[in-house]
Order: structure tokens, then sequence, then C-alpha cells
């Protein structure tokens, strides 16, 4: 069996839980391969929002690096995957995105993940949102990068904030080609 290789990045936007619970859900996934960086600033956002470490979380992907090292396989276009996502994506980040700026790894990823065209889903979370972030969103939605802010729907009757999570990552895992059953899709 082939396994498809994602790229997940966690950067330092509120929100940890996505990340966290996206690794979970692909670590049940016998054909998919997890190359996770976390950010410095994640980690400190990952003990403030959860009671999980940094190193647990590494634990959940196939393969974990450093965000400095840009000399890791994912830095470079001739290492094959399948896309990436950053979740939560912070606005520093969409900035680095929105203008080819890669200065640590989640961005140099990405910076090659958009050159090689592949998908590449930001998953924003701030609001309100400003004029200046709302036109790094359409630069970087010009670049090839899908954006792609936790809403949640509410057709699928959520009880619990797993529910909701998870209808957020359905839909992320959607937009890289990853048939998935975490959300309820509209049915009419």
């Amino acid at each position: 069996m082939t396994r498809r290789r994602l790229v997940i990045g966690i950067s330092g936007a509120s929100g940890a839980v996505y990340g966290i619970r996206l690794l979970e859900a692909l670590a049940k996934r016998p054909d998919i391969e997890t190359h996770l960086v976390v950010s410095l600033a994640a980690g400190l956002i990952i003990t403030r929002e959860t009671d999980r470490t940094v190193a647990e979380i590494e634990g959940l992907a196939d393969v974990a690096y450093r965000p400095d090292d840009l000399a890791a396989p994912i830095a470079s276009g001739s290492f094959p995957t399948d896309g990436m996502i950053i979740v939560p994506c912070s606005i520093k980040t969409l900035s680095a995105v929105a203008n080819s700026y890669a200065a640590n790894l989640i961005r140099r990823a990405a910076d090659v993940t958009l050159k090689e065209r592949r998908p590449l889903v930001l998953v924003v979370r701030e609001t309100p949102l400003h004029l200046g972030q709302l036109r790094l969103m359409v630069n970087a939605a010009e670049v090839g990068a899908t954006i792609l802010p936790p809403v949640p729907a509410f057709y699928g009757r959520p009880e619990t904030l797993e529910d909701l999570v998870d209808e957020t990552l359905g839909r992320v895992l959607s937009q890289v080609g990853v048939d998935n059953n975490l959300y309820t899709r509209w049915e009419g």
C-alpha cells in the first residue's frame, strides 16, 4: 500500500485543539503518513490551551521536525507530498505565506507546497479581521492557498466541542483529497 504524505504545521494562533485533533484522526489512518512542524509560538499556546506537551503532540505524527530545520526533507520540492495543512494558522504565518517569506520550516514547507502546485490549506484562526488581514488572505488565495477558517456549520447538529472541531477538520481533509467521515455533508 502506498501511503499518502501530508505535511501538518501548527502555528502560534489560538486553536491548538484543531491541530491536535487532526493528528489524532490521521494517526488512525494507516494510508496516511504525517510530517509535523510545531512552531515555537504554538508550543506556548499548546501549554496554555491544553494539558498536552509538544512532545506528546509530536508523538502523534509519523515524523516531527524542529521549526528551524530548513534542511528537513519537507523544505524541498523534490520530497513528494500530497499537500499541507496549517492548523491553526496565525496571521503572522498567513502573512509569511502570502509574501513568500520562508523564514522557518512551516513557512518554507508552505512555500514549497505552493511552488509545486500542491494543495495548501490555511485554517486561519483570528477574528475580527481588519482590511490588511483580509488582503493577506486574498494574496495567499491568489498564489494557490485555500483559506478555510474554522467556521462551524450547524446542519449536522453538533452536540460537543469535538463535533464542532471535527466538522471543520472534515472539510479541511476534503480539501486535500482525503475521504473522511468527520463531518456531516449537506444533503439538501
